[in-house]
């Protein structure tokens, strides 16, 4: 089999460096430079450190976590021991000191070349799966679930990348719940789709303390909402190959963006809560994704947030009122919630030992692993004027109220 061109991006400050860079991969076969349109860039990065260096590291090993890029080639002005040790922790496979020397950049670049010719390419692109996490009416605590599943998920050993995408356009709010001040949202990326590939994307992307990647969404939205959905689709596909998870924070309206999201979603987790209500409105979102067509009903994981034992409604009933079985149980832990709400931290660092934290943990253990919930399922059929078809039994009331 023919190999592959090797695909190389340059990001040099000193124009004099990116132009005798450009100039010695144009003049070896087999290498490329890396344009606009390489959707998924996973090759080598040449990159010229600057005067922000604690800066310049942090993104160089986001792009390595992610498999943004396969490799690594770093380049300074003023190379010292403890720069050449940094560059080495960080995963850069070359240092090259300048001024730059022909033949020394041609052999770094041979012998990446022939590490990239034995490598398995199917291997350098992910498989993520992406989950959107949309709530059964506002206020159920969808952001909650969304942040702390994806904090959750990247602890654990087998994850090595987790993205947290905020869809939520109205109230958005992933940034207050993790105490960031990221610099872009996904607007920039709206605003210059034919630039999206995946470094951009992860210079877009803020890397929180816990490891995750986020993307919040913009304060106010002005973008042709025609193009929209073509735009996310092109998002979370990237996002998809670059990440081992990608939990989308959906809100609770349904239109063109989340209507585009919930179709890529390979799972989609609808919070609900043991109230009328919720139930109701949880009942008419299902409603309109069977009409919709999308997601599948076996995508859809209803998740009944604080729930309470001892409540009115009993699980049996809220299944019954909505036709389908309870994924999971979250538990009513108010205080714990609020707090970490309040000081913008994820529950794992305020209360890791409290029965919510253990319980998102066990979430995304069972949403990793596969495995199914330690529950009876039970074969809910769908309402036909008034009646079940299980049986042709009358709806109960609560069904009706819900119904």
């Amino acid at each position: 089999m023919q190999n592959e061109d090797l695909t190389i991006k340059i990001e040099a400050k000193n124009p004099d460096v990116a132009g005798q860079l450009e100039r010695l991969v144009r003049s070896l076969q087999g290498m490329r430079i890396h344009s606009a349109g390489d959707v998924n860039g996973n090759g080598l990065l040449i990159f010229e450190l600057g005067r922000e260096l604690e800066r310049d590291f942090r993104y160089v090993e986001s792009l390595l976590s992610a498999k943004a890029v396969s490799e690594v080639f770093l380049t300074s002005r003023e190379p010292s021991p403890e720069l050449l040790m940094h560059a080495i922790r960080t995963g850069a496979k070359e240092f090259l000191s300048q001024p730059l020397i022909d033949e020394e950049v041609r052999q770094a670049l041979l012998r990446c070349k022939k590490r990239h010719n034995g490598s398995n390419h199917g291997e350098l692109l992910k498989a993520g799966k992406i989950t959107s996490v949309i709530g059964g009416k506002g206020g159920v605590g969808t952001t909650t679930v969304a942040v702390n599943l994806a904090v959750s998920m990247m602890q654990r050993e087998d994850i090595s990348s987790v993205a947290l995408i905020d869809m939520n356009l109205l109230f958005g709010e992933i940034p207050v719940f993790l105490e960031m001040k990221p610099k872009y949202h996904w607007g920039e990326i709206a605003s210059q789709i034919d630039r999206l590939d995946s470094d951009f994307l992860m210079n877009i992307l803020s890397q929180h303390s816990s490891g995750i990647c986020v993307l919040p969404s913009p304060a106010y939205f002005h973008y042709d909402q025609e193009e929209m959905p073509k735009i996310i689709e092109r998002v979370l596909q990237l996002a998809k190959s670059m990440f081992d998870v990608v939990i989308i924070d959906g809100g609770h309206s349904l239109g063109r963006i989340s209507s585009k999201t919930l179709e890529m979603s390979d799972e989609v987790l609808l919070i609900s809560t043991m109230s009328l209500p919720c139930l109701s409105n949880t009942n008419k979102l299902l409603e309109s994704f069977r009409s919709l067509g999308y997601p599948p009903r076996e995508r859809i994981k209803i998740v009944m947030n604080r729930f309470e034992k001892n409540a009115e409604i009993s699980l049996k009933e809220a299944e019954e009122s909505v036709h389908q079985c309870i994924f999971f149980t979250l538990p009513n832990n108010y205080k714990a919630t609020m707090t970490a709400i309040n000081q913008g931290k994820p529950l794992d660092e305020i209360a890791s030992n409290s029965p919510i934290t253990k319980e998102v943990n066990r979430l995304a253990r069972v949403l990793i692993e596969g495995k199914d919930v330690e529950k009876k399922k039970r074969g809910w059929s769908f309402r036909l004027r008034g009646f079940s078809k299980a049986g042709n039994r009358p709806l109960s009331t609560l069904e009706r109220r819900v119904g």
